[in-house]
C-alpha cells in the first residue's frame, strides 16, 4: 500500500497540481527520492523523463545497514513528491526524516509486499516482490501525474517485457538445473533469491540473521557452518561483500581452500551506474557459473 499523509513545500505543490484539469498538468519532472539505489534504478526506468530520481544509499563500499543520513538527504526528502523506502527495519531513518518534515507521499516496500516486522528486509532479492514493487511505483506515478499515466503504463510494460527478460530467464534456468543443490551464505541477503532459485540454503538461519543484524553468531552456529565447509556439504558459498566479519572472512577463505566456489553479491548496485537488471543478471551469471563448476567437481 502507499501511505499518504499531509505534504509540505514542493511536495505540497506537486499534490495540489492533481486538482487541475489534465490539460493544465505540466511542469518539471516529479522529484522522487529512493532510500536505496536498487529501488531508485527501477523508479527511474519506470518514470523516464517524467521523474527525477535521487538515490541515497548508493555506495558499494559501505554497509547499508549502518547508513547515517546527511543534511542533504533530509533536504531531498523534504522536497520529494514521492519517497520510496525499503522498510522492514532496513532504513528506519527514512520515516524519521519524513516525519520531521510533516509527512509526505511514502511508498513503503515492506508494506507493498506484506513483509511484517522481523522479516528478511532484502526484498529486492525476491523476484516476486520486485514485480509487486514495479506495479506499486507505477501506480504511485499515475496518481501523482495522471496526465502522463499512459506513458507510465507503457514504460512498465516495456520494463517487464524487455528490461527484466534476461533476469527472469536466468532465474528459471538456474531453478531448472540446480533445484535442491545445497549452498551456504554469509548473511540473510541471499535467502530470498535462494528460495526463488530453488536452492537449498543450509546455513543456519540464526547465523544469517546475526551477521545481517551486526550481532555475534553463536558458537554453535559458527561450528555448524565450519563443518559444512570442511565436509564440503555445500556446493557454493555466497558472500555479501558489503557486510563481512572476521568469521565470515575466515569461512570464505576456508571455502576457497576446500575448492568450494565463492560468489560475491552486494546490497547496492555494482557498479553504481548499473541498472537494477544489469546488476542482477551479472550476479546470477556468476552464480550459475559457480554451480556449474561445482557440478563438474
Amino acid at each position: 500500500m502507499i501511505l499518504v499523509t499531509a505534504l509540505r513545500g514542493t511536495a505540497l505543490a506537486a499534490a495540489c497540481l492533481l486538482a487541475l484539469p489534465a490539460a493544465a498538468r505540466a511542469g518539471p519532472p516529479l522529484p522522487v527520492v529512493a532510500a536505496e539505489d536498487v529501488w531508485g534504478s527501477i523508479a527511474a526506468q519506470l518514470g523516464g523523463s517524467h521523474v527525477r530520481v535521487t538515490s541515497i544509499v548508493a555506495s558499494p563500499a559501505a554497509d547499508p545497514h549502518d547508513y547515517e543520513p546527511t543534511a542533504a538527504d533530509a533536504r531531498a526528502i523534504a522536497d520529494a513528491a514521492l519517497v520510496i523506502e525499503n522498510g522492514v527495519g532496513y532504513d528506519p531513518w527514512v520515516a524519521r526524516l519524513v516525519a520531521a518534515n510533516g509527512g509526505g507521499n511514502v511508498l513503503d516496500v515492506g508494506a507493498v509486499v506484506g513483509a511484517k516486522a522481523g522479516a528478511n528486509p532484502h526484498r529486492w532479492y525476491a523476484p516476486a516482490d520486485v514485480e509487486r514493487v514495479v506495479a506499486a511505483i507505477t501506480r504511485a506515478f499515475e496518481r501523482l501525474d495522471p496526465r502522463d499515466a499512459p506513458s507510465f503504463a507503457a514504460r512498465r510494460a516495456r520494463f517487464e517485457r524487455d528490461g527484466l527478460a534476461r533476469y527472469h530467464e536466468l532465474i528459471a534456468a538456474i531453478r531448472r538445473r540446480y533445484r535442491g543443490v545445497p549452498v551456504g551464505a554469509s548473511e540473510s541477503v541471499f535467502a530470498p533469491l535462494a528460495q526463488a532459485l530453488g536452492l537449498a540454503l543450509v546455513t543456519p538461519a540464526s547465523f544469517l540473521a546475526a551477521v545481517s543484524e551486526g550481532a555475534e553468531p553463536t558458537a554453535g552456529d559458527i561450528a555448524a557452518v565450519d563443518r559444512q565447509v570442511a565436509d564440503r556439504r555445500i556446493e557454493v558459498w555466497v558472500v555479501d561483500a558489503q557486510n563481512s566479519t572476521p568469521d565470515v572472512a575466515r569461512i570464505t577463505a576456508a571455502a576457497r581452500a576446500r575448492g568450494i566456489p565463492v560468489v560475491t553479491i552486494t546490497e547496492t548496485l555494482v557498479p553504481p551506474t548499473a541498472s537494477f537488471q544489469a546488476w542482477q543478471v551479472s550476479q546470477l551469471k556468476a552464480l550459475e557459473s559457480a554451480l556449474a563448476r561445482a557440478a563438474r567437481r
